[in-house]
């Protein structure tokens, strides 16, 4: 995809440059989107677990800065995703996958332990639909706050929906910058 779009290669493509036979392909994959979207889901599930197969201990409940820090490098590469209409597929599957993950996180955190399994899937599924939404955003508008400061808002923005204000963690340390929005313009 980086080098022609999706609809043009053809599994003979791929297995020209994997230099494998096609009884191999077809004994792994149905067609080349399955290929496609294995791969899709094995970025989304290393993705949105990072936080904990890193042991991390902070009250975040999804990689953002990593996500949208990840996004910025590959710009090229979303683009051309973009024009495959492939785009909506990606996002669905890792929407799912962040859900989960948060639903997961949100579990082992004291801080959401009063929740009912119920409201926490809830609470995850709609988090993860705010995350795909503040990246489809930050997208469309040139990255125009850094990943931090996206990390910042979307975490202040669960944690604010879930815990009174004067029991709400520390999402991010002391030294992070608070979200910076730009300022828009009214129409004339």
């Amino acid at each position: 995809m980086h080098e022609q779009p999706f609809e043009t290669i053809t599994v003979q493509h791929v297995l020209d440059r994997a230099k494998v036979s096609r009884s191999t392909f077809y004994s792994h994959y149905s067609d080349k989107n399955d290929l496609f979207l294995s791969d899709v889901e094995d970025f989304w599930e290393m993705m949105s677990t990072a936080l904990m197969r890193g042991g991390d201990t902070s009250n975040r409940v999804a990689p953002v800065q990593e996500l949208f820090s990840h996004v910025a490098d590959m710009r090229e590469f979303i683009a051309s995703m973009t024009g495959s209409e492939k785009v909506r597929d990606v996002m669905e599957l890792g929407q799912g996958h962040f859900a989960r993950a948060i639903d997961q996180r949100l579990a082992k955190m004291p801080a959401a332990r009063h929740l009912s399994a119920t409201r926490r899937s809830a609470l995850a599924h709609s988090s993860a639909g705010s995350l795909f939404s503040l990246l489809n955003w930050w997208m469309h508008h040139g990255g125009s706050t850094t990943p931090a400061q996206m990390d910042a808002l979307f975490h202040q923005t669960l944690w604010s929906g879930i815990t009174p204000p004067a029991q709400r963690p520390s999402s991010t340390p002391n030294t992070a910058p608070r979200p910076a929005m730009p300022a828009t313009r009214k129409p004339r």
